[in-house]
Order: structure tokens, then C-alpha cells, then sequence
């Protein structure tokens, strides 16, 4: 192997998604592929053995999923989720991984994830490893930061910045300095690992950070609050969000 090929795994619990993947590296030359995996188990052992730069990891496998692998592992790869339909591996795509390959992908759609990769292993890293980010977001604790991309890079997002959090859809916009940022991930997933001392969901759209609270007066039907933040945007409360807001502010 020359010095400037990629030492490269495939984790892949199928073997004719094995033969496939390996069909399409066979055209990148700067890549090469120094081993197999089926299970999750297998991969922890491998990559901490083999110390590939590269791991195109399933996110469904027996023994361990993906996200388990990347939490159990001591060696930094850069990683690329592949996925027949889990949404939560686009949230890992998000908060720990260089792109995600939803199946069935075809060879111009991975041809383009491996653009994408060299481009990152030619230039030098930027913020904490996928195994890294991953630990933060599957850890038990509520988030200290999250992670978003800009084109090809990951950028950091501490929470106590964070001003507010907006549903678009399936996804979360999070408001904060240098933002808005758009996360492959739905607010009430978001929600769910925040911490509810600091951050209330006032409407089924609006998670809001009460650090970030400047003051709450009556909306029309005096039932309900408008919430005005630091930087000023206003968000009228649900009516039980409303009630829950007034009990904290007695």
C-alpha cells in the first residue's frame, strides 16, 4: 500500500451490500480497503486494530448498532453512516459522521459522498472526531453542544449560546450566535436530550432557553404569554406552556 491511499473498512451486515461497496471503492484509487466487518461487535475489535482513516459504517447491525460501534471504540476515524430508513442516522450525520448513504444509493450518489471525504482527509481536521461527537450526543447527561453543518465543514454549537429552537418539518432550527442552524434531527428527539431546567418547549414548534428570556407580558386573550428574548424576538407561549411559565416566575 502506498502512503497516500486511504486505509479503508467496510462495516456492513449484508453481503451483497458488502459486494456493492466494495465494487464502488474499487474506482476510487486512492483508497484502500484493509478489511471487512458483519457485525458490531467484530467492527470495535477491527478498528481499533486496524486503524483505518476511513469506516463506511450500517448503523443497523447485529451484536451493536453503528452509533454503539463509534462509542466503543478508542481509535478517531472519519465515518460515513449508511442506512436503509433510520431516521436517527440522520441525526448522527448531523452530530458525528462526514455524510450518510440512505439505501438503495446508486453510483453517482456515492461517487459524490467520496468527493466529499477527500476533500476532508486533504485538509486538516476540523473540531472533534465522529467517535467524539457521538459520545456527546448518545451520552446519558443532557447536552452540552451540538453539531451542524456548513458545506463540508462541522461546526460546533455550545447549548447555553443557544436562543431558541424552531420545528422546520422533521428538523430543528437552532437559533444561536453565527445561526440559524439546521439539524437533521425532530425537536421533540432534540427536546428529549436537553436540559428541562433550562430549556421549555412553550409550543409544539418553540423550544425556548430561559437564560435567554428578557421578559413575558399577556398576549390578547391574556390566557396565553408572549415570550420576548435578549435579542428580541417575540414567541407567544401556549396556553399551558403559559400557565407553567407563570407558576416559575411567582
Amino acid at each position: 500500500m502506498t502512503t497516500d491511499r486511504v486505509p479503508t473498512l467496510i462495516v456492513e451486515d449484508e453481503p451483497e451490500a458488502r459486494k456493492t461497496l466494495r465494487d464502488y471503492l474499487e474506482e476510487a484509487p486512492w483508497i484502500d480497503v484493509v478489511g471487512e466487518c458483519a457485525d458490531g461487535r467484530d467492527a470495535v475489535a477491527t478498528i481499533d486494530r486496524l486503524t483505518p482513516r476511513f469506516v463506511i459504517l450500517d448503523v443497523r447491525l447485529p451484536e451493536l448498532t453503528g452509533l454503539e460501534v463509534l462509542e466503543r471504540i478508542h481509535h478517531q476515524p472519519d465515518v460515513v453512516f449508511s442506512t436503509a430508513y433510520d431516521q436517527y442516522a440522520v441525526a448522527a450525520f448531523e452530530l458525528g459522521a462526514l455524510d450518510y448513504l440512505v439505501k438503495p444509493f446508486g453510483r453517482q450518489r456515492f461517487r459524490r459522498m467520496l468527493e466529499r471525504v477527500r476533500r476532508r482527509l486533504s485538509s486538516p481536521p476540523e473540531g472533534p472526531s465522529a467517535p467524539e461527537r457521538a459520545r456527546v450526543t448518545l451520552a446519558d447527561a443532557p447536552l452540552r453542544r451540538l453539531f451542524a453543518r456548513r458545506g463540508d465543514r462541522i461546526v460546533p454549537i455550545p447549548v447555553a449560546d443557544i436562543l431558541r429552537i424552531q420545528a422546520r418539518g422533521d428538523y430543528a432550527e437552532v437559533h444561536a450566535p453565527g445561526g440559524p442552524f439546521l439539524l437533521h434531527v425532530s425537536l421533540s428527539e432534540l427536546s428529549e436530550r436537553l436540559d428541562a431546567g433550562r430549556f421549555v418547549q412553550v409550543h409544539r414548534s418553540h423550544i425556548v432557553n430561559l437564560d435567554s428570556l428578557r421578559l413575558l407580558r399577556p398576549h390578547d386573550d391574556e390566557r396565553r404569554l408572549v415570550i420576548v428574548l435578549t435579542n428580541g424576538e417575540e414567541i407567544v407561549a401556549s396556553r399551558a406552556a403559559s400557565e407553567i411559565l407563570r407558576k416559575q416566575v411567582r
